[in-house]
């Protein structure tokens, strides 16, 4: 199979889909490798170490007209709406449910298009969205702690407080990945974090997890309106596979809470969980609404993208190697976890969070390739 790699044109976004390492493994089952120009460079992997690993360089024209799969990291941009082909495979993060226009666009094509982050397992873990929850749950007390900071408009609070002063407080809705790391960070940073979760058996994980040095609190409509009243800091760290991110904290909330708190929505890549986040970008990363600084980066990962670029090419490489050695159908034949990750195919939706986002049609992916489970 001929593998596309593109360089990433979303602002601010420095990652790219595959490293060197990763180019390497696959030219060497076989595959013809190419890579844009350039596409390594915000990660540290010049075009040499490519050519090096045995890929070819070519152009972004070169690489979309010619290439059976093309992998990314983010979602096509409008420009790039044109360059996917019909029968082509994308291969990349996609976050559809909040985007209807985005959808259209790719049912159009006629591509197959595969998300990393709806690809699931049978015990329901997301191991390709896994490494960047990580990435971004261990960065949002960073950055939510820098925009605290009295110059970026936030409170002008320490996190870790001072013998003799009171740490702030972080309140992390959501125990999942990104919410565990956040909150793994935040007592790192020595803050007083509190959790909210949902699932009373996650809470025992993470009492064992952090050896008891956060407060657990069921997730409820009360306790988030009561949580975020006195706190310095929120991070939004929810998340409904495949599907838009329930809306937790309401714009009428923000008026409870204090003046120059911090709103970190990690979630914002799936439509975001307050009422009053949009996303925004590196460079211009915050705004304020009723007095409360909302940080809604739609790439966080993006900003540590040798981190990240590493840790995303770690889970996503064995599934590129098995759509390239067996071709589009004999690998969603052989991986239900990779036949989740399906979200639009031949020209249909067939992933149901999404289609029913938008009010558009369902296909079981049954119905396109013969012999797909049908419990799927």
């Amino acid at each position: 199979m001929r593998v596309g790699v593109v360089k990433e044109i979303k602002k601010d976004e420095y990652r790219v889909a595959l490293t060197p390492a990763g180019a390497r493994e696959l030219a060497a089952r076989g595959h013809d490798v190419v890579v844009e120009t350039t596409a390594g460079d915000g990660s540290a992997f010049p075009d040499e170490q490519y050519v090096a690993a045995g890929a070819t360089i070519a152009s972004c024209e070169d690489v979309w007209g010619t290439c059976d799969m093309v992998m990314k990291v983010k979602e096509p941009l409008e420009a790039e709406y044109g360059r996917i082909r019909e029968g082509q495979i994308l291969f990349t993060y996609l976050h559809l449910a909040p985007d209807a226009v985005l959808t259209k666009a790719l049912v159009d094509t006629g591509a197959t298009c595969i998300a990393y982050e709806t690809v699931e397992t049978d015990d329901r873990k997301l191991p390709l969205l896994a490494p960047m929850s990580e990435v971004a749950g261990r960065l949002a007390p960073q950055m939510g702690a820098h925009s605290l900071e009295k110059p970026k408009g936030g409170r002008g609070i320490l996190l870790a407080g001072l013998p003799g002063v009171a740490p702030a407080k972080v309140v992390v809705l959501g125990g999942g990945i990104v919410g565990y790391n956040a909150a793994l960070i935040a007592v790192g940073m020595q803050a007083d974090v509190w959790v909210l979760e949902r699932s009373v058996d996650r809470m025992r994980e993470l009492e064992m997890m952090l050896g008891g040095r956060i407060t657990l609190e069921i997730s409820n409509q009360q306790m988030v309106e009561e949580a975020i009243a006195d706190a310095d800091m929120v991070i939004g760290a929810v998340l409904v596979a495949g599907a838009r991110a329930p809306r937790l904290v309401t714009k009428d909330m923000l008026s409870g809470m204090k003046p120059g708190a911090v709103l970190v929505d990690v979630a914002i890549d799936q439509g975001g969980c307050f009422e009053t986040s949009r996303p925004t970008t590196h460079s211009d990363p915050v705004y304020e609404v009723d007095g409360v600084v909302h940080y809604c980066v739609a790439n966080m990962p993006g900003a540590v993208p040798i981190t990240s670029t590493r840790g995303l090419t770690n889970v996503t490489l064995p599934y590129a190697e098995l759509l390239a050695d067996k071709g589009l159908e004999g690998a969603l034949r052989s991986s239900k976890p990779l036949a989740r990750g399906v979200n639009v195919m031949a020209g249909r939706v067939t992933n149901q969070p999404v289609a029913e986002s938008h009010g558009m049609p369902h296909t079981h992916l049954g119905d396109i390739v013969e012999g797909i489970d049908p419990s799927l």
